[in-house]
């Protein structure tokens, strides 16, 4: 994820007499190939999984809005398959919604169904070089008309961002996104809103991070204020290819974020 900001990278046998030293080489730069998943946190990463690598990144999402009167758990889902060393497939959803709407007069309204998913693509085209030099990336995504229930869009829509990731100082990293959308809002109505997000990691270790983070779109829906979040949250790697998360976070403007978020998430690297 965006939180252990390094680069996998391979050394080859240049000749037969430099065997050993190309071996240790690789053994230190392997030493630091780690799984870099794009959740938990609002900002998504820099960098792609790698050629041959598929990776799955999922968790339980638990929303509270208007005052605690509505409460939506959903199954955040993010398919990353590594296309080469530069480019990355994604498909991403919040997988299967539930809603609970509490209505003075008619009492609690329950919802369900399937959550609209996206296809998209990100593209890492600078690499990072310490202090010095962010990793630079692109991504891009378009959600057709999907889902199904109250959660169900009826128009095609999506998202384009730019990534970075820069480790300024020892164990510290800064995650910015920038970008622009077409979204559909409840009244079924395309508006076109500005992103922004960036994240600030701590890793006292290549195997935990610990952040804080904020998102802001304006406007929210159409004729809508702007939408900004906070969260906070750890991670932590059991192993080099696995990844569990908890975070929380709270709507500080507008109507659409919630008050506030509980999520924990599980990523796995294949």
């Amino acid at each position: 994820m965006r939180f252990l900001n390094t680069t996998v990278a391979a050394t080859g046998i240049i000749a037969l007499s430099l065997v050993l030293p190309a071996r240790a080489q690789t053994s230190a730069v392997d030493a630091d190939d780690y799984i870099n998943p794009d959740r938990p946190g609002i900002a998504d990463g820099s960098n792609v999984v790698g050629a041959g690598h598929f990776q799955i990144e999922a968790g339980v999402q638990y929303e509270r809005r208007a005052h605690g009167d509505d409460r939506t758990v959903f199954i955040p889902t993010l398919l990353r398959a590594g296309l080469g060393e530069s480019w990355e497939l994604r498909v991403e959803t919040n997988g299967y919604d539930f809603e609970r709407t509490r209505d003075p007069g008619a009492g609690d309204i329950r919802s369900e169904g399937a959550a609209p998913t996206s296809i998209g693509l990100k593209y890492h085209f600078v690499d990072g070089q310490g202090a010095s030099q962010p990793s630079i990336g692109a991504i891009v995504r378009v959600f057709p008309a999907s889902g199904s229930g109250d959660f169900r869009t009826h128009r095609t829509t999506g998202d384009f961002r730019l990534a970075a990731d820069w480790d300024f100082a020892p164990n510290w990293s800064l995650n910015p996104n920038l970008g622009v959308a077409v979204y559909e809002d409840d009244a079924n109505q395309q508006y076109t809103a500005g992103l922004a997000a960036v994240t600030l990691s701590y890793n006292p270790e290549k195997t935990l991070s610990l952040f804080v983070d904020t998102g802001l779109q304006t406007p929210e829906a159409r004729y809508g204020k702007t939408a900004l979040t906070y969260d906070a949250g750890v991670a932590y790697l059991p192993t080099r290819n696995i990844q569990l998360d908890i975070s929380v976070g709270v709507g500080a403007a507008g109507q659409t974020p919630p008050h506030p978020f509980l999520a924990v998430g599980v990523s796995g690297r294949f």
